[in-house]
């Protein structure tokens, strides 16, 4: 469990560190990497040499918020100078030792809640990855394996054993009447002689199968436990969980209660400062404003907390019926049974480790959530150092302190008059239609305290919702409400200059937005290298469909036109043909038999005719060719050819 602890808190420091670091590259302070860098390191250097460790993200955190006060000086139309980066350095690092100022201690707790804490669906997600990661080397050593020897598939169904132990999370795999109870569950669905067909599967199918012996396997040995014939090494979830989630559910609602106390005491504290000077005098020394924030965004951060242990306890009383109810079902289908069919018990035991390992969750969860609560606890603790119980108690002497709930109950009554504004938008609890709540800023305060007093009180809907700009506020006062929607945007930018001198509202009332266009680009001389500004860039993606229209492929289209006749003739030809049928004994009631056959023919055809002709031969003579007794040559040519016709 401490490994899984350990892993689990490396992976979400650096996914939560990349994210702390995109909310801060928003606002467009970016010199250069390697400056950044180096200022980072020196500070962090420095802190350390006096002792005090801190982490990059912490450092980088403090780095933004002196160069965004505006009481440093720091000019962000011009270019720093080296004496400038020094300045900042010892800016940063004197704040960073000064250990007794609350501001730096919300600043470690936002950054402690921003890289630990994840809801429940990414705490499970990231569980069941880790889990899986520890389980893939046996798991591939099984869907790997190709066994020829009897002692090769010995050892292959051990392996099988292990990995639905593990998976499982039931028991230890050191204990052998643990193994012995997970092997005779096994054997009951899955003998060794099974062994074969499964590694003949493919290695996904191996792998879906292994999965569903695990859920049967687990089922079967819940099973044995509620009828007390096993279950060894299976803690009793339900029960513990049924103890543990009010108790911690109360010790979350126990810190928040005495946060609730201190923000009382607090606000009360500041508001008497500005109604008599005189204790604006003895208290402007004490830094009750820092001290204030503090305790809210811890309050804030225990809300979240007690929001997941609510919903915990409702998800376990959920799941509890749903398991008793199902072993009900289960001892109905299988008690004093010879022989169950699986079609009935097999999904019974699949839906019994689904219930269960829901239990398990809930308990990985109740363990995050304490861990979480203890953790935060540290944070607070520079409160007690500064404003011990008597200093408080002297200080609170003739001041009435007023809890959030009676602040609202006093407000409840009043109500914004809408017809006294023409050109605002007003909204009201019940009447607005479509309202997300979501959409109020600042966390809930009130819009005009923020900036005016520095106080976070809560507002009170009922008085009426101002929407500016797409954006929701709420009052504490409705005096405060028709001050601040006289002119809105003056109160808004007078909260985000309370935000540059104490950073720790940019997380506390959610300021992310509004400092993505305060402060130019800040640029560092260097030499021979001339200031650039840092290219903008965004991730964007597109999308775009394969196949926007159905297919209207007509499978029957033929193009060749020689087999459209050679079908065209097939056709003719089975009109003139005659269909048969038998029926036997044999294969009486079972299916329909035909045959279809085209009736033998004789057809004969000449392709061939032989034929003769004759003609006379040509008898051609020459006489004197010899010569004669004349000195002239005298040659004669005597034709014999017998005429055609008398041939």
């Amino acid at each position: 469990m401490e490994g899984e602890k350990d892993i689990h808190s490396v992976e979400r420091l650096l996914e939560r560190t990349a994210l702390i670091w995109w909310r801060w590259s928003r606002m467009p302070w970016d010199p250069s990497e390697g400056v950044i860098k180096h200022i980072i390191r020196q500070v962090g250097q420095q802190c350390a040499a006096h002792g005090h460790h801190v982490s990059e993200t912490v450092v980088a955190f403090m780095v933004k918020a002196v160069v965004l006060d505006p009481r440093n000086d720091f000019n962000v139309d011009q270019i720093l100078t080296k004496q400038d980066v020094q300045n900042l350095i010892q800016l940063c690092v004197s704040r960073l030792l000064d250990t007794t100022n609350p501001s730096l201690s919300t600043i470690k707790m936002q950054v402690y809640f921003d890289l630990n804490y994840a809801n429940r669906a990414e705490l499970l997600r990231e569980h069941r990855r880790v889990l899986e990661g520890r389980l893939a080397p046996l798991l591939r050593n099984i869907t790997d394996s190709y066994p020829r020897l009897q002692e090769e598939m010995k050892n292959v169904y051990q392996m099988i054993v292990s990995y639905v132990l593990l998976s499982s999370g039931l028991g230890s795999s050191t204990d052998i009447e643990v193994v012995r109870e997970v092997i005779a569950a096994l054997q009951s669905i899955f003998p060794q002689t099974a062994l074969v067909s499964l590694l003949s599967l493919s290695k996904k199918d191996k792998e879906q199968q292994l999965k569903n012996l695990t859920m049967l396997v687990t089922g079967i040995r819940l099973y044995n436990k509620e009828c007390g014939k096993g279950g060894k090494g299976i803690d009793d979830l339900p029960a513990i969980l049924n103890e543990a989630i009010p108790s911690a559910t109360q010790c979350i609602e126990d810190h928040l209660n005495a946060c609730f106390v201190l923000a009382h005491r607090y606000t009360a504290l500041l508001e008497s400062m500005h109604e008599d000077e005189n204790r604006y005098k003895q208290l402007s020394s004490l830094k009750l404003k820092e001290a204030l924030f503090s305790v809210r965004q811890y309050e804030a951060f225990l809300c979240i907390l007690l929001s997941d242990a609510v919903t915990s306890g409702q998800e376990i009383l959920k799941t509890n019926v749903e398991f008793t109810a199902t072993m009900k079902q289960l001892q109905s289908t299988i008690q004093d049974k010879v022989s169950v069919d699986t079609k009935e018990a097999f999904p019974l035991f699949v839906a019994a480790f689904n219930l269960w390992s829901r239990f398990q969750d809930e308990m990985l969860l109740l363990s995050f959530l304490t861990n979480m609560t203890n953790c935060l606890q540290q944070f607070l603790e520079s409160q007690s150092q500064l404003f011990p119980e008597e200093l408080l108690t002297s200080l609170l002497e003739g001041v009435t302190v007023k809890t959030d709930k009676e602040r609202i109950r006093e407000t409840t009554g009043t109500r914004v008059d809408v017809s006294d504004f023409k050109n605002q938008e007003w909204l009201f609890p019940g009447t607005a239609t479509n309202f997300d709540d979501s959409l109020i800023q600042y966390h809930g305060f009130c819009a005009h305290t923020i900036g005016v007093k520095g106080l976070t009180i809560p507002g009170n809907p009922a008085i009426g919702i101002l929407k500016h700009k797409d954006r929701c506020y709420v009052f504490s006062s409705k005096e405060s409400a028709y001050i601040f929607a006289q002119d809105p945007d003056k109160f808004i930018q007078l909260n985000v200059e309370k935000a540059k001198e104490h950073a720790e509202l940019i997380h506390l009332l959610d300021l992310h937005h509004q400092f993505g266009y305060l402060a130019p680009h800040m640029r560092l001389r260097s030499a021979g290298k001339l200031p650039m500004k840092p290219t903008p860039k965004c991730d964007s993606g597109t999308q775009t469909d394969t196949h926007i229209l159905p297919p209207t492929i007509v499978k029957s289209y033929e193009w060749n036109e020689w087999e459209l006749r050679r079908e065209a003739i097939k056709l003719a030809n089975l009109r003139r043909k005659l269909t048969h049928a038998m029926q036997t004994q044999l294969s009486h009631l079972r299916r329909e038999n035909s045959t279809q056959v085209y009736l033998p023919k004789d057809v004969g055809t000449q392709t061939k005719r032989d034929g003769s002709s004759n003609v006379p031969r040509p008898q051609i003579f020459l006489a004197g060719l010899r010569g004669g007794s004349s000195a002239a040559t005298e040659m004669v040519k005597v034709d014999l050819t017998r005429p055609i016709d008398k041939a």
